[in-house]
């Protein structure tokens, strides 16, 4: 007889190699599952990658980005504020803008106490007391706090502006110079001011506005004291405390000249360049050589008196004079020469002025000991007489006299012209210079005429 148990096993075996098939065979199946949806994964990322803008080229792998993106486009703007009326391109946007009319700020920094209305802002001025600035330029090494201003700046490296204005056609580096740029055309200005109406392109000019009614001056000198209505990025504030360093870090690489500020540069160079900027008055047609020189004269025209006295209404063109005026009602210290009775705007230049009746010269050459009075006369005097490069770029064309700047050259020209613009109020002399009016000769020839 014989033994059953061999088959037995053998049974068993066969059976264990059975189900080892079967589980082989589905955890096979299970894969091919897995990699089929892999494949599909991929390809539909593939497929998001595809979407492409059509009027820039630029691809999107999220369609909500891609939808967002054309509505730059587009122009399109779906979410408008209940409140103002102002539409956004974004649900973020909107809810961001809401802040402002709520005036909730939630988000606080623990060393300064400012407010912010998102903790991204916040999260980046916070920077400003760490002095972290972790983004470097791969062009010139210099370092940023933020992303995005370090990839502003390596595009004036490779000089992309891909942000064009369709009106006409000026490009930028970012979208939101583009986006103010082009409220010139449109002639939006979004931001209105709470106090007398008067309306801004940008959120940054209201609040510089705002202070003249406030009066609020929250930048501190700590050198002098001196207080300040704005700061921006730094600028204001460091310039001023150029004045106490004596720093002058802009130099110009035709003379040598060194300037506090890139804006006094800008102006210096255009000697060099003989460029002649037109900031005209559309009223008159007068030229200034400076922007802000146009805006003070604009309001002879449009009688704009922004700068009011709190205590009795008097309206004033400039804020030196509304403050000479608040002076009146406070009965601070007014800064008269105790010699001639002239009132000065501050001390310093009252301190300057006594210098004309005691003869004191501080500043002295260094190249040919000749003394002035101001710092200015003898930076002025240096630039003419002694510098190595001095260029006179403004040419008479009667004579071919030639002189180092434009308002010289204007006074020459009268020689030619014959212009006499200043006349005596007294009598009917005319002079080719304003100072001519105070000469002594004149004076005393219309007392002995009286």
């Amino acid at each position: 007889m014989s033994d059953p148990e061999p088959s037995r096993i053998k049974h068993e075996d066969t059976k264990e190699q059975t189900d080892w098939i079967d589980v082989k065979q589905r955890r096979h199946e299970v894969d091919e599952v897995v990699e089929e949806h892999c494949e599909i994964k991929t390809s539909r990322k593939k497929a998001k990658q595809l979407l492409t803008c059509s009027q820039c080229g630029k691809s999107f792998s999220h369609k909500g980005n891609f939808n967002k993106h054309m509505r730059i486009h587009t122009g399109e703007k779906p979410y408008t504020c209940p409140q103002c009326g102002r539409s956004f391109a974004d649900a973020s946007g909107l809810s961001y803008h809401l802040h402002i009319h709520s005036g909730e700020k939630p988000f606080s920094c623990d060393q300064c106490g400012k407010d912010f209305i998102s903790p991204s802002n916040l999260k980046n001025h916070l920077k400003v007391h760490s002095d972290e600035k972790p983004h470097l330029c791969c062009f010139c090494g210099k370092s940023f706090s933020r992303l995005t201003y370090c990839k502003l700046h390596q595009k004036t490296h490779s000089e992309v502006k891909d942000h064009v204005c369709c009106e006409c056609g000026k490009s930028f580096t970012a979208a939101g110079d583009l986006k103010r740029h082009q409220r010139i055309h449109t002639g939006e200005k979004p931001y209105k001011c709470s106090y007398c109406d008067k309306c801004f392109t940008e959120s940054g000019n209201l609040k510089k506005h705002e202070r003249v009614h406030t009066g609020e001056k929250p930048y501190h000198c700590t050198q002098c004291g001196e207080n300040f209505t704005h700061f921006i990025l730094n600028k204001h504030l460091k310039c001023h405390i150029r004045i106490h360093t004596g720093e002058k870090p802009y130099e110009c690489d035709q003379c040598g000249c060194g300037f506090a500020s890139r804006e006094s540069l800008k102006n210096h160079a255009r000697i060099h360049s003989g460029e002649k900027p037109s900031f005209t008055c559309s009223y008159c047609g007068k030229s200034y050589a400076f922007k802000c020189r146009l805006k003070r004269h604009l309001k002879i025209h449009t009688g704009e008196k922004p700068f009011t006295c709190p205590q009795c209404g008097k309206s004033f063109t400039e804020k030196q004079h509304l403050a000479k005026h608040i002076r009146m009602h406070i009965g601070q210290k007014s800064y008269t020469c105790t010699e001639c009775g002239k009132v000065c705007p501050n001390e310093y230049r009252l301190e300057i002025h006594l210098r004309r009746h005691t003869g004191e010269k501080p500043n002295t050459c260094p190249d040919c000991g000749k003394s002035f009075a101001e710092k200015a006369h003898l930076s002025k005097h240096i630039k003419f007489y002694h510098q190595a490069f001095k260029i006179r770029s403004f040419s008479c064309s009667q004579c071919g006299k030639s002189f180092t700047d434009r308002q010289n050259l204007k006074r020459h020209l009268r020689v030619h012209t014959g212009e006499r613009p200043y006349t005596c109020p007294h009598c009917e002399n005319s002079f080719t210079q304003k100072k001519l009016l105070k000469c002594p000769f004149h004076i005393y020839g219309f007392e002995t005429q009286m």
